[in-house]
């Protein structure tokens, strides 16, 4: 077992799993991935990721729903969650609400498009 932190990246958007991943991977952490909140809790129970980075608007099971599981979980609740949304940009065309993500238990949360740098400071911030 590595001294690493792990992070498990949640997205549907494989280029933006792809790019936060080199990112994440260039700063000396582990790196899992998964592509909606069902992968992402099989990830979860595979290994315990220090942090997860993930995405609001997801096919089969959301962000906001993962998020939630999670942190009502005595077994999941101290991993850290940035939430990634798109949201306020799409408020109108989507039934996600802003304050869906302000009531929710994430410990964080960066817009998109993704400034990979902020989130770097987030990620660092939080670990």
């Amino acid at each position: 077992m590595s001294d690493k932190k792990l992070i498990l990246v949640v997205d549907d958007d494989t280029d933006l799993v792809e790019m936060v991943s080199m990112k994440l991977e260039n700063a000396n952490f582990r790196v899992a991935k998964a592509y909606d909140g069902f992968e992402a809790m099989d990830r979860i129970k595979e290994e315990r990721p220090d942090l997860i980075i993930l995405d609001v608007m997801m096919p089969r099971k959301d962000g906001y729903t993962l998020c939630d599981e999670l942190k009502n979980s005595d077994q999941y609740k101290s991993i850290v969650i940035i939430l990634l949304t798109a949201v306020t940009e799409a408020i109108k065309s989507t039934n996600y609400t802003h304050m869906g993500g302000k009531t929710t238990l994430a410990n964080d949360f960066v817009p998109k498009p993704i400034d990979l740098d902020k989130l770097m400071e987030i990620v660092q911030d939080n670990l």
